[in-house]
């Protein structure tokens, strides 16, 4: 019986960490004057290489940003359930034209493997009716990611760059990890180190990637929170504060 349980204590030491990814994920990212203007927003926790989801309770916050001004979206979401879990999902029509960032606190999420309280801040750029204006300002919120590169309109095999920043000022040398949104597993994973990619941020806090496929991907700054909080059985731990930021590629034909 002992034997069993240091075998099993074993692997579980060894065995590759998953990273944890918030999903925010619109219908497009480019809404044109002639196209349809309604959205739909899915926010799904999970894994999205392995095409995993686990439960998210209802975000922070949750809202738009167009022009420095925001909206709350909070009661705007909807739950739903993805592979027997519970996510949310939104609808949001496009009234102007300028680029819309959207955003999500999600909820403290416990993740006892760890030790720790996740809270990955994330962010998407809908560009709307051909005025691109605002891609790159800041929300404020406590660590984010600012693209350096337009986050639409973007080929396969461009360049994307992105400024990592806690509490509104840039981090060098942060570990970013990247991850591809594999819908129905339809990409196969040789090996786990090709479930994420881990790439690091300069001495300005800027990190770079090339995208390799057409589709939604995934940057996961990931930074230590400033004050520990209490998880699910009232002792404080540390907190793991993520900066994401969600990108989509198109194949050239």
């Amino acid at each position: 019986m002992k034997n069993s349980l240091f075998i099993t204590l074993f692997f579980a030491m060894i065995l590759p960490a998953h990273a944890h990814f918030q999903e925010l994920i619109p219908s497009t990212d480019i809404v044109t004057v002639q196209g349809d203007r309604d959205l739909s927003i899915e926010l799904v926790w999970g894994h999205p290489m392995e095409n995993v989801s686990m439960e998210m309770a209802k975000p922070t916050q949750f809202g738009v940003q167009v022009d420095g001004s925001k909206q709350d979206l909070l009661e705007t979401l909807e739950p739903q359930t993805v592979k027997d879990h519970q996510a949310w999902k939104a609808q949001y029509t496009v009234k102007r034209p300028g680029d819309h960032i959207f955003y999500v606190e999600p909820a403290p999420y416990w993740e006892p493997a760890e030790g720790v309280m996740i809270i990955h801040n994330t962010k998407v750029v809908v560009s709307a009716m051909g005025r691109e204006s605002g891609w790159d300002e800041k929300v404020g919120l406590a660590a984010e990611i600012v693209p350096e590169v337009r986050p639409y309109g973007l080929w396969t095999g461009n360049l994307f760059q992105g400024m990592v920043l806690k509490g509104g000022k840039p981090v060098p040398g942060t570990e970013v990890e990247v991850e591809y949104l594999n819908t129905d597993g339809a990409v196969e994973i040789p090996s786990d180190p090709f479930v994420t990619q881990v790439i690091k941020a300069d001495d300005r806090g800027v990190f770079s990637y090339s995208i390799p496929r057409g589709g939604w991907w995934g940057f996961a700054a990931l930074l230590e929170g400033d004050e520990k909080i209490e998880n699910p059985e009232g002792k404080r731990v540390d907190v793991e504060l993520g900066a994401l930021i969600w990108i989509h590629a198109v194949d050239m034909k």
